[in-house]
Parts: C-alpha cells; structure tokens; sequence
C-alpha cells in the first residue's frame, strides 16, 4: 500500500488528476482486462505485468533491459512494489510473453481514466472551439523499422533496385488538441497493420475506419471536429465521419482534387467567392486574406456530397504561405479564422505528440520487443498511456506544473525522478514530486545509502 504524503506545501493537489490517483485507477482498468492464460500457468498476473510496463514508460527507462536491471536492486523493487502496488514484477522474458498475447484493443478502456478524469474536473473545456465542439487530430507515423526482424503486425516494403525487404511499422495517432495550448490529449491509437491495404492511402484509410467506430463507441456523445491532412479528403471517409456525427476540417491540394478546385475557379471568376482579409492580432505586419465557398462538389465521383471550401493567403514581411480546407462546418466572415486555426493546428498532432514522444525521453522508435503477436503494439499502447497521464498532470495538476517549472525540461525531470527512485525509499510519485519542489528535507524520504 502507498503510504500518504502529509508533507506541508503551498501546491494544492488535484484529488484525481495527480499521478498517484491515476496511477491507481489505471491499475484498476488493467485488473478489467481479461488474461488469455489458462489459470494453472499463472504466476504473474496480467494486472502486474501491465502497470510494470506502464512503470517503465513513466520513469522513461530507455528499454525493457534498463528497466529489468532496475528491478534486479532490492530497494529499487520495493520502491516500485509500493508505488504501483505490484505484487510480483516480472522480469525481461516474462513480460515479454505475458504482454505478447494481450490485445491491444483490451487497453482502450485505460485511456478512458485520465479522459474521464480530466471531463470530471472541468479541465477539457478550455479546449472546446467553435462552440462547444472538440478538436482532434489524426494522423499515421512510423514506429519500427528493420531489415532483419519482424512480428504479425509489420508491414513490408521491397526495394525495387536490389530485391531487399524491410519490415516495419505504422501507428495511427490521434490527439483532442487547441490552437492555443501546447498541451494535448491523446486517445487510443490505432495500429496500422498488412491487412489494411498495399498503400499507404488504403492503409491510413480503413486504420481510420476502425478508428472512427472505435472512438465513437468510447465518446458517443462527445462533439468533435476531426482535423487531417488532404490524403483524408477523399468521400468514403468523410461518409464515415458523416455517419458517425464528426464534423471534419481537412486540408486539400490542387493536384489531388481538381474538379473541386475547376468549381472554386469558377466560382471566383465569377465573384461567388467570400472574400475577408485580417490583419494578424500578433504581428501586425502580417495579413490574412480568406476566400471561401459554401456547397462545393467535392468530385465527380460523388456530385451529392458538398463540402465547403477556405482558402488563406498569409502575407508576411519575407514570404506568403497559402492553405486551404473543405469543412463541412458552414464558414462564415464570423468563424472563418477560427477554422483557419484549427485547421493549421492540426501540425500539433506532429509536433506535440509524435516529436515529443520520440524525442523527449518516451523512446518511442526505440524497440522494447516486437513478440510473435501484439507485443510492440501493447508496448505503444502503455507509452501513449505514460504519455496521456503526464499531459493529464501538466493540464490540470498544479505540483507537476510546480515541478516541471522549477526543472525547465522535461528530461531533467524525468532524470530527477529516476535519482530519486533509486535513492530513496519513496511512498508515490507526489513524495516524489515534493521532494523535487521543496527540498528531500522538507519530505519524509529514507536514504538507500548503506548506513
């Protein structure tokens, strides 16, 4: 059991949206996921094995060895029993197989902790635009990639030149984002798999199907935009999110939809066009001039489904940058530069999520095992996890607010932690955390130091 932290400090916590309360119910949801194992071969159970993965994402171990060599330290083991309630933590071979035959489709549910938390706590509403609508971002990336080793769940490329194979694999991401925070909120990812086409639109495409139906089964309320690139633009998926109440901003280009752009032309030469032009709010040498349309066709393949268009050109002091949209929002001189912004946050989904998470310490192109069935995809699964409850906790938690001010970035941070926990004899994350802030002085912390 945690042992409670009493230390007296000026940051107040959030009762559940602190690491410890999501820690906890998180190891609740995993105690729901049903074990494929049969009963007399059990002796680690799958809850155990779960929040030990989910451990070493959130301590930012750099693969599944450092963390077995961690788990090797009597104390380290005690410090990790206690904090996430494990009874018994497997070791590198035994996760491993535990992990490789859970599916990832069992964990959705996890996600759903931290989102309801943050819905409780009324910390999702200032990320509502457009009224009262959400915005999400989809988008596919790249996890693994070898020329030797590969499991179910790799594709397959060939080069045309010397006959080699690689094997790899994509994940597609989506995150509720805000044109105005750094912070994002990332809801189960939808691993992009063989079965899903031979190119890369087909694949991106029937993952996002799959997704589609999966997110509004978990949110069948929630009011939500979908923002994506122009490979999205396309009519089988907008009849997708048509059919499942999403409303969509999607990027377009010229060369991939021309009979929508012969009819925006068209329209313009023939004055039908909206025209509005703002100057830039935080930089006045910057203006944006707006064309749009309402009730385009969007091909000729498909004369009934209209969308409406937007089209920005920004003006800058050293060059102009052009984008464009089709919504199936109606655009107005009143919302136009609020679907303009979402529409350009949709980078966040790259920059926020996918960078952060291969560049600040989650090693998220790293290998932690690829397994004979679903391991790696498990392994993402418990990382976008780890993920989602830091941003839950830099939302909406004010001592993690505290603590990643005082470090400045977040790998010292996460570092910081890692001394502490192998150095101390620590009760939960917020010990932890208080330590960090306020001094080991101020925060009952026992010295592991022989002596």
């Amino acid at each position: 059991m945690q042992k409670q932290d009493n230390t007296p400090t000026k940051t107040r916590l959030r009762k559940n949206l602190n690491a410890d309360a999501l820690n906890a119910a998180l190891r609740s949801a995993f105690g729901q996921v049903s074990d494929p194992r049969c009963k007399k071969d059990i002796k680690i159970s799958l809850t155990d094995a779960l929040i030990s993965g989910f451990a070493m994402f959130q301590f930012k171990d750099p693969s599944l060895l450092a963390f077995n060599e961690r788990c090797k330290d009597e104390y380290e083991l005690d410090n990790l029993k206690r904090l996430y309630g494990i009874e018994r933590v497997p070791a590198y071979s035994s996760m491993s197989d535990i992990l490789d035959i859970v599916s990832p489709n069992d964990l959705r549910k996890a996600f759903l902790v931290p989102f309801r938390a943050l819905q409780r706590g009324k910390a999702l509403e200032r990320f509502q635009v457009l009224g009262d609508y959400y915005l999400i971002a989809l988008d596919g990336t790249g996890s693994f990639s070898s020329t030797k080793i590969k499991s179910a769940s790799c594709q397959v490329k060939t080069n045309k030149k010397t006959g080699e194979k690689t094997y790899y694999q994509q994940v597609l991401g989506s995150a509720l984002i805000h044109p105005d925070h750094k912070e994002v909120v990332p809801l189960a990812p939808e691993m992009i798999v063989p079965k899903d086409g031979k190119t890369k639109n087909d694949c991106e495409r029937n993952a996002a199907k799959r997704w589609i139906d999966i997110f509004r089964e978990d949110h069948p309320s929630l009011k939500a935009i979908i923002t994506e690139d122009a490979l999205s633009s396309n009519a089988p998926h907008i009849r997708d999110l048509q059919a499942h109440n999403l409303r969509y901003i999607l990027g377009v280009k010229p060369g991939d939809h021309e009979h929508l752009y012969a009819h925006v032309h068209s329209a313009f030469a023939q004055g039908k066009m909206s025209e509005i032009t703002f100057t830039d709010p935080k930089d006045p040498k910057k203006t944006h001039i707006f064309h749009f349309i309402n009730g385009v066709p969007l091909n000729k393949s498909n004369p009934d489904l209209l969308v409406n268009f937007v089209a920005q050109i920004e003006k800058g002091p050293k060059k102009n940058r052009e984008f464009s949209w089709i919504t199936d929002l109606k655009v107005t001189p009143e919302n136009v530069w609020e679907i303009m912004r979402a529409g350009r946050s949709r980078w966040k989904i790259e920059n926020e999520t996918f960078n952060t998470l291969k560049n600040q310490g989650y090693h998220f192109e790293h290998n932690f095992g690829l397994g004979k069935k679903h391991l790696s995809e498990i392994y993402i699964n418990l990382m976008m996890l780890a993920f989602l409850v830091d941003q839950t906790q830099q939302i909406a938690c004010p001592l993690f607010q505290a603590v990643l001010k005082k470090m400045k970035f977040k790998k010292y941070l996460w570092e910081k932690m890692r001394v502490f926990f192998r150095s101390y004899i620590v009760y939960s994350i917020t010990n932890i955390f208080n330590a960090i802030v306020y001094g080991r002085e101020r925060v009952e912390l026992r010295d592991l130091s022989p002596g």
